[in-house]
């Protein structure tokens, strides 16, 4: 077996079994910082440039946080699989999956030419602002994206290393690695998905669930489910369970972001608002448009949202806006959340979790989909 570097040393006062999931994604933050400061030491080792420049920024972008639900959820699917004891696994899990969080946004941020992320400028525009500040030739935005692409990698790379070093370390570390590397494979899978649709122009709603089925619903909560299931070597009933869990919550977590997208206040987001319905991305949102204008005969809202013009003025994403609620769009889809909400929390119940865990996962959902979820004893 492989030894930890040193800098993958145990954090201090980890190793203590979290009581419930805020307290493991509190861990797991303190476990990312001593993580984030070995990786950037060892990156000033390997160039000073490099490091300043591109690792610095990629542990600023975690550090300025997100909502860390994938660690509440790797401790529910642990707790919901009979985990207990010494959680050091757990946590290098849910930290791995913030790296790879950090990867998937960043690559995410350049392939939609996405200007903020979590409050802030994404990596790229920071890295077309410093090649313009350093007066250097060639394009800027060129500079930028090319240096994001890497700048993801190395995010990637980080949750690799911490990812195989947990899995070489756990008795169950064959099966964790398995669900790792189903994941990264997805979560590929899903955005050349997102890319293809966008290039193709679709409205249609089977392949917009697709997209948001691999993109995200997978890696953002069946997953971090099922790893953590694995570390305390679940049997196939529950896994079973977990997984149509997450996919549920998953799916209802992505039209959450989809409304959002269209309709939310990016004080709040941390990301423009109007940015999906300007470059008109295939979303279940503008699927479901789409097909009831076309199904009333609303031709004034199927003109609104068809494929044509590549970056859409404020008017016609005004237009779009007031399309996706005239159609009753906006009012499926709220629906549909609460349904997968639902049907997530009838699946998790399968697994025979105790009620406590039941309750942290009700309440789980209910910060991810923003579906008021009971979470009475009769139900959980």
């Amino acid at each position: 077996m492989l030894g930890l570097r040193p800098t993958m040393a145990e954090p201090a006062g980890l190793v203590d079994s979290p009581a419930t999931a805020l307290d493991a994604t509190r861990s797991v933050e303190a476990l990312l910082e001593q993580v984030l400061d070995a990786q950037l030491c060892q990156a000033r080792e390997v160039d000073p440039v490099f490091a300043g420049d591109v690792a610095e920024r990629v542990a600023g972008l975690i550090r300025r946080g997100g909502k860390r639900l994938r660690t509440a959820f790797v401790w529910c699917g642990w707790r919901a699989a009979g985990g207990a004891g010494d959680t050091t696994a757990l946590l290098r899990t849910g930290a791995a999956l913030e790296l790879l969080q950090a990867c998937a946004l960043i690559h995410d941020d350049v392939m939609d030419g996405s200007p903020l992320r979590r409050g802030g400028p994404a990596v790229h525009v920071e890295l077309a602002r410093l090649h313009r500040a350093a007066r250097t030739t060639g394009s800027s935005d060129a500079f930028g994206a090319c240096a994001a692409v890497l700048a993801g990698d190395l995010a990637l790379t980080w949750a690799d290393d911490l990812m195989t070093e947990t899995a070489l370390r756990s008795p169950h570390g064959s099966h964790l690695y398995d669900e790792w590397r189903a994941m990264r494979g997805e979560m590929v899978a899903g955005q050349y998905r997102d890319l293809y649709a966008q290039a193709t122009g679709s409205s249609d709603v089977d392949e917009a669930l697709t997209v948001a089925t691999l993109k995200s619903a997978r890696y953002t909560v069946e997953r971090p489910l099922t790893l953590g299931a694995s570390l305390a070597g679940a049997d196939p009933r529950v896994l079973g369970a977990l997984r149509s869990a997450g996919r549920c919550a998953g799916l209802a977590f992505q039209l959450r972001d989809d409304l959002l997208g269209a309709f939310g206040d990016p004080s709040l987001t941390g990301k423009p608002v109007d940015e999906d319905l300007r470059s008109r991305k295939l979303t279940y949102l503008l699927a479901v448009a789409v097909e009831l204008a076309d199904a009333s005969g609303d031709d004034a809202a199927a003109e609104a949202l068809a494929p044509g013009t590549a970056h859409r003025s404020q008017l016609a994403v005004e237009r779009m806006r007031a399309a996706l609620e005239r159609t009753g769009a906006r009012a499926v889809t709220e629906s549909k959340i609460v349904e997968l909400a639902a049907m997530s929390l009838r699946h998790f119940e399968q697994t025979g979790a105790e009620a406590s865990v039941r309750r942290e996962f009700a309440s789980l959902l209910e910060r991810a989909t923003g579906v008021a979820m009971d979470r009475t004893e009769e139900h959980v």
